[in-house]
């Protein structure tokens, strides 16, 4: 069965953004991209990168890990801001939305009913993993779902932002287990991981 896996940057201080939710690492962000987390990036997990960044470094690799990305309405909006309909064209990429009735981009899914429900029947086709992108309301949706979390996390913090769970997300502690970790030289580390039981 394929995992939804949660792929996600995160601050020391645990948030995935700033308060706006703007793009931490677009033209104006703050969010610093080392040369090795980058190549890390590349190497690992090269579905993860938008199609400009694959294009830039000459990424053609589809990759092993992912063929599906799940997104929620409002990180869709960032990129359609920067005039990206569709990121990640290499991907089946499904946008969760109860608003939007039309998609921008012929490629792009969108998903208006239940998200567990959809995530559901994801999983229990065939194909390789499940990228869950974000954001954080989606990821709340989709908790007790996650069965995998890869935590990119930078040597930043921010003070508040937005956290990666949506505050209306249930209070479910769960444990997870550490599977894999790599620390790269700029301080940026990259922890995978899987789902453990409730506490």
């Amino acid at each position: 069965m394929r995992r939804l896996v949660y792929c996600i940057a995160a601050t020391l201080d645990g948030f995935l953004a700033g308060p706006d939710g703007a793009d931490p690492t677009g033209p104006d962000g703050f969010w610093p991209i080392a040369d090795d987390y980058l190549k890390h990036l590349a190497a690992e997990l090269p579905e993860t990168l938008p199609a400009q960044a694959r294009s830039a470094l000459g990424i053609t690799d589809e990759g092993t890990r992912f063929d599906t990305v799940l997104e929620g309405r409002r990180s869709y909006e960032t990129g359609l801001r920067a005039g990206l309909t569709d990121a990640y064209p290499h991907l089946r990429h499904l946008v969760f939305s109860r608003t939007m009735t039309e998609s921008p981009d012929p490629a792009v899914e969108l998903v208006a009913t239940d998200p567990v429900e959809k995530a559901r029947e994801l999983k229990s086709a065939a194909g390789k993993d499940i990228w869950l992108l974000g954001g954080s309301e989606l990821a709340g949706a989709l908790y007790p779902e996650i069965d995998q979390l890869i935590v990119k996390l930078s040597p930043l913090t921010l003070g508040t932002g937005l956290p990666h769970f949506s505050p209306t997300t249930p209070f479910t502690p769960r444990t997870w287990e550490l599977t894999e970790h790599t620390v790269l030289q700029s301080g940026a580390a990259f922890l995978t991981y899987e789902r453990g039981g409730a506490v």
